[in-house]
């Protein structure tokens, strides 16, 4: 019985949450990211006779960071909106007890969908291992992700993270073909060696690369959890 009750009230506090985070959007953010990876991947099924590992990543990115740019944009804005960002301040240890459940659940369900995602591009395009995958890319994801919560934070108004986040993603998109076989390559794809070039190294540089991101990620998010303590900045 207590069993069955926890799993109750923890199905209902993750339903809640998500429901905040997403502003009851979430089912239109989900068709959309699907949307956008039937297009590409049609487009990649017409315009590329050869498809690999490399391309499926590709593919798969964009609606992933799709998913995962409303709920850290727009996140505190939506606790604003409904009233319960005085209450969630009067929580000891709020950085830790509130948000940081969210991003945890926010980061687990763009896992599970990327790898639904790689399951399906597995049975409809060309055979990857979803999970890996999954984890690849949850490296630009969650380094974005993180970012762009920090950004929420510190700029206190979703359209005008999001504004910020689109600038720096276009900007970053440039710098990705002089920065192709970089470590610091935020859009490096692991899964696609470069031609003519050592695969010793290259593993090198993706060993670096992921590295880079994980740690940009834990402290974009913990500078933004820091940045929720200074509560007379948001009420």
């Amino acid at each position: 019985m207590f069993q069955k009750n926890f799993m109750i009230n923890l199905w209902r506090t993750i339903r809640y949450n998500l429901k905040i985070i997403f502003a009851g959007k979430f089912l239109w953010f989900l068709l959309a990211s699907f949307a956008f990876y039937l297009f590409f991947a049609i487009t990649e099924v017409i315009n590329n006779q050869s498809v690999g590992e490399g391309d499926i990543y590709n593919l798969i990115l964009f609606p992933g960071v799709l998913l995962v740019f409303y709920p850290s944009v727009f996140g505190i804005q939506n606790d604003e909106d409904s009233r319960i960002l005085e209450i969630l301040f009067g929580i000891p240890n709020y950085r830790y007890k509130v948000w940081l459940v969210r991003l945890a659940m926010i980061f687990v369900q763009v896992f599970v969908i990327l790898i639904l995602y790689g399951y399906l591009s597995s049975v409809l395009i060309y055979p990857v291992k979803p999970v890996e995958m999954a984890v690849q890319l949850m490296f630009p994801i969650g380094f974005l992700g993180g970012a762009a919560f920090m950004f929420s934070t510190l700029i206190k108004n979703g359209n005008g993270t999001a504004v910020v986040m689109i600038l720096i993603g276009v900007a970053l998109l440039i710098m990705s073909e002089s920065l192709a076989r970089s470590q610091w390559n935020i859009f490096l794809n692991p899964m696609e060696l470069p031609d003519n070039f050592n695969a010793i190294i290259w593993k090198g540089i993706v060993t670096r690369n992921r590295l880079f991101l994980g740690v940009g990620m834990v402290i974009f998010l913990l500078y933004g959890l820091f940045n929720l303590q200074k509560r007379e900045r948001f009420i």
